[in-house]
């Protein structure tokens, strides 16, 4: 899988999508995906987002919670596009943490 782009500590806020936003649909989906299987934000943080939890954990924990919001209002709020409720499943979250 091609690595995503580099996050920044805080998604957008914005009430329109930004360009941030269009680099990081990916990664948007990827969350909205594990956070719809039950993956724990941990696993999340460090896989999806490319964070250091040994180093960083309080950090990482605030990135991903800051992501996936804005992932879940562009699904709910931002975009009323169709497609983007109809996202593939991604495989081999462990859901046992």
């Amino acid at each position: 899988m091609p690595e995503s782009p580099q996050v920044a500590d805080t998604a957008p806020d914005e009430p329109f999508l930004t360009g941030y936003d269009m680099a990081h649909l990916v990664t948007y989906l990827r969350l909205l995906d594990a956070d719809a299987g039950g993956a724990h934000w941990r696993e999340v943080a460090s896989i999806v987002l490319s964070l250091d939890l040994a180093k960083e954990p309080e950090r990482a924990r605030r990135v991903w919670a800051s992501h996936l919001a804005r992932a879940k209002w562009m699904t709910e709020q931002g975009i009323s596009l169709p497609a983007a409720r109809r996202r593939p499943k991604l495989v081999g979250w462990r859901h046992d943490q």
